[in-house]
């Protein structure tokens, strides 16, 4: 006590209060620059995301196609076929890199991802059950099913890890996300193993893809992962606080059992909604925190925005990678985030490791 209140007092006396800390104007004029420019880089990755495939369509025409809908065949293909897959991989890139660095923030675990907390886990055991039991083949039917198995693992796993202080709290939530992860594969397992047309159905959705989603499964997720990202963003100053710790965030005047309650609803809506559209994508979540924190540091006021512009360049990067080298084929995007992802997370594994013996 005697250590938390000595850290009060240093704290108080060399920084201002969060609410009055303010970047310098040639830092805020950086992280600005930069958000502009990951805007440019997206607007980018959008046209070729539209203009890449199987029948290439060069950037000119893919602007005439959209300002000025006709009945070409290069139209047809951009509004009906590259098109919704373009919303759907933005969309799917925002979720998962604000809904990673939420989980992060939250769990102050660096190595958090949407399986850690059992969110794939109940997607992936209700849409077996919807193919299963209810005979669902199609994309924007495994929607609500994946939507509500999120929600329910999500709530259940936050359940058992009880209210106590937030150090135990982040091993409850790691340690019940992992014991409800298992619980449900090994379900989902055995459905699939036994019934060879549910696998079948399965596999095209767990591999993680944009290819195949019409229009209407983006409509189905844009409202909650709008609703996700609106919680998530305005939670910045919070996050701060609570970086500090308990203490100091009580003593700042924040509420911690509010703002955590409040995070992990943002972060079910946001990584429910990827992945009920997409399927899991593994490491975007991980990947984009660790990115953004390299340019604009440790301020959640600057990583949250920023993880909402490189998610989805990520993702859409990914998502052209697959269709490049694989064609007239194609690699599905959670196959290229993961070839990308899993040096990332050997990298991160070792640093971890540098630092705790240094």
């Amino acid at each position: 006590m005697a250590e938390s209140a000595s850290r009060l007092l240093t704290l108080s006396v060399t920084t201002p209060p969060l609410s009055a800390a303010k970047p310098s104007p040639s830092r805020y004029t950086r992280r600005a620059a930069g958000l502009l420019a990951l805007v440019a880089l997206l607007g980018v990755l959008v046209l070729l995301s539209i203009g890449v495939g199987a029948r290439p369509i060069d950037p000119a025409t893919v602007i005439r196609a959209l300002i000025a809908r006709d009945d070409s065949r290069d139209a047809i293909i951009v509004w009906q076929l590259r098109l919704p897959r373009t919303l759907l991989g933005v969309l799917v890139g925002v979720a998962l890199g604000l809904g990673g660095a939420m989980m992060q923030a939250l769990t102050r675990n660096p190595l958090a991802g949407p399986g850690l907390l059992g969110i794939n886990a109940g997607a992936a055991f209700l849409v077996v059950l919807a193919i299963s039991v209810f005979g669902i083949t199609s994309f924007s039917g495994y929607v609500w099913f994946a939507l509500l198995g999120c929600g329910v693992t999500a709530a259940g796993v936050f359940a058992l890890s009880g209210r106590s202080s937030s150090s135990v709290q982040q091993i409850r939530l790691v340690l019940a996300g992992a014991a409800v992860s298992a619980c449900l594969g090994a379900m989902t397992g055995i459905i699939t193993m036994f019934d060879a047309q549910t696998f079948d159905s399965y596999r095209f959705w767990v591999v993680g893809s944009l290819d195949n989603r019409t229009p209407e499964v983006s409509f189905q997720v844009m409202p909650i992962i709008g609703l996700g990202a609106a919680i998530a963003l305005c939670m910045g100053g919070r996050l701060n606080a609570v970086a500090l710790g308990d203490d100091i965030g009580r003593t700042l005047g924040v509420k911690l059992g509010r703002t955590r309650v409040l995070s992990f609803i943002s972060i079910a809506l946001l990584c429910g909604g990827a992945t009920a559209a997409a399927g899991p994508v593994g490491f975007v979540g991980l990947m984009v925190p660790h990115a953004v924190r390299l340019i604009v540091g440790p301020d959640w006021r600057w990583i949250l925005p920023y993880s909402v512009l490189a998610g989805p360049v990520i993702v859409l990067a990914s998502d052209i990678v697959g269709r490049v080298v694989a064609r007239p084929g194609e690699l599905e995007v959670g196959i290229v985030t993961a070839f990308i992802g899993a040096p990332v997370l050997l990298w991160l594994v070792i640093n971890h490791k540098t630092t705790g013996r240094q």
